[in-house]
């Protein structure tokens, strides 16, 4: 890439100037996903500017999840994951049928290939939210975590609660519910799937999903809260999801009436 100047009657302190022109390389295609950063030594010298400017340019572009460091290797430009969510068609009955779960569908569409780990099968006392979104009362429910991965890449994590008088017994408490995921299951157990609900909101991940994550400082995360209804109108399955931000697009297509 071709390095700029500094240009001193501007109001930008200089840091601001380097890491402003390296952002926009990467948005101009210039500096690619993968590709290496000009190590602070170089910004230095080109710049005249001390190791410290340097150094906070990198950090803001860190800080945004442009980049990411490697230690020993240096910053790179950070290679995202992308996902493209249509959440009109991800759960639909023909992917279920194909022996896919909504995950696969999605990765398969991502040109990508995909991965769960971590995962924690158990039965808990559920929180007031969750009990609330199944309408339950004291009744224990079965909580499914899991961790998503493509291309070996984790982006993101998510937690499925069904009452445990639906759960229990069948092979939604098993590691491997089969194909279709959980929702087939839930069709073969008689609760045919009529719709979803969906929140979805943006915070900073915790310490234990920046980790599980593999963040970097600054990046924030997606949260998707959907609950499952039957025909019936029954409540069958809350799923709490942390996606990494970078990683995916979600698109919705609906109809104008």
């Amino acid at each position: 890439m071709q390095l700029g100047a500094i240009d001193r009657r501007d109001d930008r302190p200089p840091y601001r100037q380097i890491a402003d022109q390296l952002r926009a390389a990467i948005d101009a295609g210039d500096l690619r996903p993968g590709d290496r950063l000009p190590s602070e030594a170089e910004l230095t010298r080109h710049y005249s500017v001390a190791r410290m400017t340097a150094r906070q340019a990198i950090q803001e572009l860190r800080g945004e999840g442009r980049v990411v460091a490697e230690h020993g290797r240096g910053v790179f430009v950070r290679t995202p994951a992308p996902v493209r969510r249509l959440a009109s068609d991800r759960f639909a009955r023909k992917h279920r049928e194909a022996g896919q779960a909504a995950f696969l569908a999605e990765a398969d569409k991502a040109g990508a290939v995909p991965g769960v780990d971590q995962i924690e099968i158990t039965y808990v006392a559920a929180s007031p939210e969750v009990r609330e979104r199944l309408r339950l009362g004291e009744e224990e429910v079965l909580a499914r975590s899991r961790r998503y991965l493509l291309d070996g890449r984790p982006i993101e994590v998510a937690v499925s609660y069904l009452p445990r008088s639906i759960a229990d017994g069948t092979p939604i408490a098993e590691a491997n519910p089969g194909p279709g995921g959980i929702y087939a299951r839930l069709e073969d157990a008689g609760h045919v799937l009529d719709h979803f609900t969906e929140e979805v909101t943006a915070r900073m991940p915790t310490n234990d999903e920046r980790r599980r994550l593999e963040l970097p400082d600054g990046v924030p995360v997606l949260v998707v809260v959907r609950t499952a209804f039957d025909t019936e109108g029954t409540p069958v399955e809350v799923c709490d999801t942390v996606k990494a931000a970078p990683a995916y697009v979600l698109e919705y297509d609906f109809p104008a009436r």
